[in-house]
């Protein structure tokens, strides 16, 4: 990969900085025997049947140590059971490869190391007794291990998982460092992206707010002058010149009060004249010397009646 190749010249320029003259020739060895860049499982393998063979301890626990917290530890937790049975077949082939090599203080060496942790373990119990037991290859217990076949199956399992787990894991940080710099400017470019686009969009909440309160404000106003104006003309529609008369018949005849006085001061005019002519006939006929009271006695009943609806009632009328 390239970018694998570009990390080892940038691995190499760091080693000179520092004057790690001893690890750059181990690079450059390794670099030359590796047929590829790529990872290959069988070298774990190779370092783990070395270990085993040396009767080795320390190595074969560092190297799976190394392995579970790197490795191991970042897998799904269904996974958590192959892990720890690959670890005790491992172990379990450390202390037979010990016994048919004959390294007792090997074994006895394991057990005082690791039989604190070992004895939580129930598949271990009948491991303590290993280290007395003699033709331990006999054993129905122990026997199945010391097969060329249960060996082989082992170390073919152990590199299968290696091989599957190299391919499925991420590749370490220092690999993707230049990926993960690209990636965190995407993102800040997202973000500031996302952030014009957020105070846009309350620009615009605010701008449509605004135009709600003047459109409010301008209905409210024409609400108000319309009121004003249905009042003013409410008002101009109450004018005496608008109000309109009611529906009344007028009068047959008009009656005037001045016509009504003058009407009477004539009444009262003509009977002071039929008065004032009644008092001067009185007088004549008194002159006269004929009286109007005799001649009704004389006359008799007619004539008296007579005089009584003539002129002399006429005249006091």
């Amino acid at each position: 990969m390239a970018q694998v190749a570009f990390l080892d010249s940038m691995l190499r320029e760091y080693l000179v900085f520092r004057g790690y003259s001893n690890t750059l020739k181990a690079l450059d060895v390794e670099q030359r025997n590796e047929k590829d860049q790529h990872f290959r499982a069988e070298r774990l393998i190779d370092h783990f049947n070395m270990a085993i063979q040396a009767s080795d301890l320390h190595a074969v626990r560092s190297l799976w140590l190394h392995l579970d917290n790197n490795l191991f530890s970042k897998l799904d937790h269904t996974y958590a059971a192959a892990v720890k049975k690959l670890e005790n077949s491992l172990l379990k082939y450390y202390l037979v490869t010990a016994y048919s090599n004959n390294r007792s203080d090997k074994i006895s060496e394991f057990f005082n190391k690791l039989a604190v942790e070992l004895q939580q373990q129930s598949e271990w119990k009948d491991w303590f007794f290993f280290s007395f037991c003699r033709n331990a290859e006999e054993s129905p217990t122990f026997a199945l291990y010391f097969t060329k076949q249960w060996q082989d199956t082992l170390l073919l399992s152990l590199r299968n998982f290696l091989t599957t787990v190299y391919q499925c894991l991420p590749q370490p940080s220092f690999v993707r460092a230049e990926q993960e710099a690209a990636h965190m400017q995407r993102l800040q470019d997202d973000n500031t992206r996302l952030r014009a686009r957020l105070l846009q969009l309350q620009q615009e909440q605010l701008q449509q707010q605004q135009q709600q309160a003047s459109s409010s404000s301008s209905q409210n106003l024409s609400n108000a002058e319309s009121s004003t104006r249905r009042r003013s003309s409410y008002r101009q529609q109450q004018s005496l010149s608008d109000i309109l008369p009611f529906d009344i018949s007028p009068p047959g005849h008009i009656v005037d009060d001045f016509c009504i006085i003058a009407s009477e001061a004539n009444s009262v005019a003509q009977a002071s004249d039929a008065q004032a002519r009644g008092l001067k006939l009185l007088i004549r006929n008194i002159g006269s010397g004929s009286s109007p009271v005799l001649p009704r006695k004389d006359n008799g009943d007619k004539s008296s009646s007579k005089r009584r609806s003539g002129s002399v009632g006429r005249s006091w009328i």
